[in-house]
């Protein structure tokens, strides 16, 4: 790149973005009420898939599949809690990395997941199960601030992701009878977005995401990234989520062998 390729390049971050075009009330309502007519489809399409997703057929997975909690081994079974129905996270894990580069990914999914008693208002337990060693992964669960149940999957993760890739994420549906346990669903990259809010409510405003793949009108503001940083979960380093709880004096040491 020129010296004057770098100065086009700073000038065009420099400029205010583009704003939409200015009209009056009426033809706004009009443009909306449009717009409002394919949203209402999205909404019964949602509805409809669904429908067609509590009518998908199980597979049964071993109750007794080892995970490693707070007290040591724990079970599958053992993780609904006694409910009904359980939503596991597989939480990535960069094992012997520093919290600085863990999945930002994941810890943008996981950070959305707060309040648990709607779901366990309908029999459904939510956890994370984490892709590495359960004290690393529990000191970042606390380093962020996360008040949800916490478990190793590595003793069993080849079996519980059997047939799916390993150190990606998945969002895990299961389903207890009695003592069995079965997979009812599965999603992963894009479909971990049920867990999100924040990209929801930005899709509602003008700029939306401001991500490099949206189909959005010229001058609509990207933010700024390395090429490879394309979702924009990072900044200066660092999962975004992670610099408020440094600023408030929280350490995000993994070592177990430091106090």
């Amino acid at each position: 790149m020129t010296d004057q390729d770098h100065d086009t390049a700073d000038n065009t971050a420099d400029r205010p973005p583009a704003l939409p075009p200015i009209t009056d009330r009426a033809t706004f309502q009009s443009r909306l009420d449009r717009l409002r007519i394919r949203e209402k489809a999205h909404t019964r399409e949602g509805d409809a898939i669904a429908a067609a997703r509590r009518r998908l057929p199980m597979v049964e997975v071993p109750a007794d599949l080892q995970l490693t909690g707070a007290n040591g081994p724990f079970t599958l079974l053992d993780a609904f809690e006694g409910r009904r129905q359980l939503i596991a996270y597989y939480f990535m894990w960069h094992d012997g990395h520093p919290a600085a580069e863990q999945c930002e990914g994941c810890t943008w999914v996981t950070s959305q997941v707060q309040e648990l008693s709607y779901l366990h208002s309908r029999d459904i337990t939510y956890a994370v199960f984490c892709q590495g060693p359960y004290e690393a992964g529990r000191r970042y669960r606390d380093f962020m601030g996360w008040h949800i149940p916490w478990y190793s999957a590595l003793p069993s993760l080849d079996t519980l992701l059997e047939g799916r890739q390993v150190g990606m994420m998945h969002l895990v549906c299961y389903l207890r009878d009695g003592d069995r346990v079965f997979e009812t669903y599965w999603t992963t990259l894009r479909g971990v977005e049920e867990m999100d809010y924040s990209y929801a409510l930005m899709d509602l405003t003008a700029y939306g995401r401001q991500e490099l793949w949206e189909d959005s009108p010229p001058g609509w503001p990207v933010v700024q990234g390395t090429p490879a940083d394309h979702i924009r979960l990072r900044r200066d380093g660092r999962p975004i989520p992670q610099w408020p709880r440094l600023e408030a004096g929280h350490t995000d040491d993994l070592d177990p062998q430091h106090p």
